[in-house]
């Protein structure tokens, strides 16, 4: 169950983005926040199926939308695969595992996202750092 605060923080940011919370919005948001997996609207679309039987897909990425719209999830891309969605909201890489398929969070050092946008061509500036590795563990 999503937690007074967090109910309330949701309803905030969408109202600040011109959006008002729904359940169907509160729930989408909930299992996010249950399981920090990166899932894609599919497997969210599963999982709230169970508290929410006659939501649909659309809905399910509609919601997606508006949450992504307000700035309470991110998206996370990598090539040739479904989007997966992020609420850790803090500056971070992903790891994808390429032989379970697993995305972990990667903490960056506030000075490495510095030297980063240091090499950026004179004048520009990047008001978001996507990075990701792809890899597996160690044998």
């Amino acid at each position: 169950m999503i937690s007074d605060t967090e109910s309330i923080t949701l309803a905030q940011h969408l109202t600040d983005s011109g959006l008002r919370s729904t359940p169907q919005r509160e729930v989408v948001y909930q299992v996010i926040l249950e399981k920090r997996d990166h899932p894609t609207a599919e497997e969210i679309f599963a999982r709230v199926k169970a508290p929410m039987p006659t939501i649909s897909l659309a809905t399910v990425y509609n919601c997606l939308d508006a949450l992504v719209q307000c700035g309470l999830i991110k998206q996370v891309n990598f090539v040739r695969e479904p989007t997966r969605y992020c609420p850790n909201l803090h500056e971070h890489a992903h790891f994808h595992d390429e032989k379970t398929g697993e995305i972990h969070d990667v903490a960056i050092p506030a000075d490495l996202t510095d030297r980063l946008r240091a090499v950026l061509p004179s004048g520009y500036t990047a008001e978001h750092i996507d990075l990701s590795f792809r890899g597996s563990i160690k044998a």
